[in-house]
């Protein structure tokens, strides 16, 4: 027990299961029949806390550059792992940008091959910037700004082609990010486009309001999807659903 006016400890413990916390507070623990809250941080919570925090660092630089927020709001969401990645978070490093000629400070990690060196930010606005450096100060990279700057998908695969990744899937992988989380808006605001109307060129079935008599079994048979990758994209911890509940059903690509 503590005084009155002093600081309240809050005790943090990890579950067993992987990005679950469970939290308990003082009032809690005076209460012998309550159980701790479970708090589930999912793929898809983790991903849009990670646009909105970053997505103003992406339209500042498709203001200065050019490039897509879009397109730069996928690739840090991809190689960064939603900013959860070793690279991320020891140095704000969000796009897996390796030294190269870089004089900087510098971080190992095993990628292609084991130990390579990366760029080390003291800041994430930095390595959004070098982001933008790197792709317009490369020849490699020329084409893709003779494409329009809301055309994320050409400017999804011109970065393959481009050879700025080897998985033959990165392309597939950032615009099924783009549409699933609806970056293709910051390019529209950019732009000054209707975002109403940049949304109507996305044809997905990514989403399903639950209607009376939905089960996630007959959703997984509807969406071919498994019932366990529903439960995982939207932090369901049980079967349990309810009328009105908006559901994402389009699968996260793999290795992201």
């Amino acid at each position: 027990m503590t005084n009155c006016g002093a600081k309240k400890k809050v005790v943090t413990k990890k579950s067993e299961q992987e990005n679950q916390e469970v939290v308990t507070t003082p009032e809690m623990e005076k209460q012998e029949d309550v159980q701790p809250r479970k708090v589930v941080t999912s793929h898809t919570q983790r991903t849009a806390e990670y646009v909105d925090n970053f997505s103003d660092f992406a339209q500042d630089e498709m203001r200065k550059y050019g490039i897509p927020a879009s397109i730069t709001l996928a690739q840090g969401i991809l190689e960064s792992g939603s900013g959860n990645g070793r690279l991320a978070v020891e140095a704000n490093n969000h796009f897996g940008i390796k030294c190269h000629d870089w004089t900087g400070a510098k971080i190992y990690h095993d990628d292609d091959a084991a130990q390579e060196c990366f760029r080390k930010y003291n800041n994430v606005k930095y390595s959004y910037r070098d982001h933008s450096l790197f792709l317009t100060t490369r020849k490699r990279y020329m084409d893709l700004f003779r494409l329009g700057k809301d055309d994320y998908k050409r400017w999804a695969k011109g970065l393959k082609k481009a050879g700025y990744a080897t998985d033959s899937r990165y392309p597939q992988k950032l615009i099924s990010l783009i549409e699933r989380y609806e970056l293709y808006k910051y390019d529209a605001e950019v732009l000054g486009k209707d975002m109403s109307k940049a949304k109507e060129v996305v044809v997905s079935n990514d989403k399903h309001t639950v209607k009376k008599g939905d089960t996630l079994y007959s959703l997984s048979r509807k969406y071919k999807i498994t019932v366990k990758e529903i439960q995982e994209l939207n932090g369901l911890e049980n079967t349990d659903l309810y009328v009105g509940q908006v559901l994402y059903l389009k699968p996260i690509p793999k290795d992201y």
